[in-house]
């Protein structure tokens, strides 16, 4: 299974985003976790069938009603132990 480092940049601290990319990454199977980052940004590993990583992927770009997303970059996960379930770490 594909493991993606995802860093969000923009509006997207106080804004529900880490609870709502823990609904749905939840909704699509995938494991991992998303966190807020000292900066404003916000950081998730998400792991689990190509498709559904790509789907998040895509859902990231928009995020939650209130979150204001201005840039979304990806990278290989440098992490071989993905927890079980998807989870927000503080």
């Amino acid at each position: 299974m594909p493991s993606t480092l995802v860093h969000i940049h923009g509006r997207v601290q106080g804004v529900g985003y880490r609870a709502w990319t823990e609904r749905q990454a939840q909704a699509l199977g995938l494991r991992g976790w998303v966190k807020n980052e000292p900066d404003g940004s916000v950081t998730a590993l998400v792991s689990g069938p190509e498709a559904a990583v790509a789907r998040m992927l895509e859902l990231f770009r928009t995020g939650p009603k209130y979150a204001s997303v201005t840039k979304v970059t990806t990278g290989p996960a440098d992490e071989p132990d993905v927890p079980a379930g998807f989870r927000q770490l503080r």
